[in-house]
């Protein structure tokens, strides 16, 4: 066995088993070969591979048995091919309300309708071609799912003294008031006015953070004022 670089590597691998006629090596038109539990068989000639497939379903090449899942078109085989994929960037505005777009396949010209709730890599499946979806990120909002997110910035005396406001809402301005003593970053929600889902209709939420802005310069009769203000509120 030393002397022979086959089975000496044979004898390195899986011990004396390897040469032991219980063990199950060598049989069957293969070699057969154990290592703790597992037991595997490589075939080089006939009896082997392709003959089990054969004897089972009379398939000359193993691999075309994947035609039986793939209609006729194996990934291993010359007779699979893969069905064009195209990307189309659009607007947030359009992702949320839906949008219908063109492409030319094969010299042919083909209208894609982009569902409203359509998110950034969603796919759209045609028999011949797939689209995916990539939307343009927006200045005004951010999606987390089904709900959107966005800033409005009030003036420190309306959020002292309350009054309101017009906020941007992806169904158009929208008059919000705001109550008297409105403190930094009060988030309001806005049930229903987020994005629309895909499957059912329903929509998310619209979640809305106050910005309160501090002027950061004020006239000599502005400062006075504030500071009236402050010395009436100690």
């Amino acid at each position: 066995v030393v002397s022979d670089d086959e089975k000496r590597t044979r004898y390195d691998q899986f011990g004396h088993a390897a040469f032991d006629p219980s063990a199950g090596f060598g049989g069957a038109g293969g070699r057969t070969y154990r290592q703790g539990p597992f037991q595997y068989t490589y075939y080089s000639s006939g009896g082997g591979f392709e003959d089990l497939f054969r004897g089972a379903g009379g398939f000359s090449d193993p691999f075309e048995i994947f035609e039986q899942f793939f209609g006729g078109a194996s990934p291993f085989g010359r007779g699979f091919q893969r069905k064009p994929h195209y990307t189309l960037t659009i607007e947030f505005i359009d992702a949320v309300q839906g949008i219908e777009k063109t492409i030319v396949h094969q010299g042919k010209e083909y209208t894609v309708k982009i569902p409203a709730g359509a998110d950034d890599g969603t796919r759209i499946r045609f028999q011949d071609f797939d689209v995916s979806i990539n939307v343009k990120e927006d200045k005004a909002f951010r999606r987390e799912g089904y709900d959107v997110f966005s800033y409005h910035e009030i003036p420190l005396t309306l959020a002292i003294l309350g009054g309101s406001t017009t906020i941007k809402t992806l169904d158009g301005d929208l008059e919000l008031k705001v109550r008297a003593g409105t403190q930094p970053s009060t988030t309001i929600r806005l049930t229903g006015k987020g994005i629309k889902h895909l499957r059912d209709g329903r929509r998310g939420d619209h979640y809305i953070k106050l910005k309160v802005m501090i002027p950061d310069r004020l006239s000599r009769h502005a400062k006075k004022l504030v500071q009236e203000l402050e010395s009436e509120l100690n």
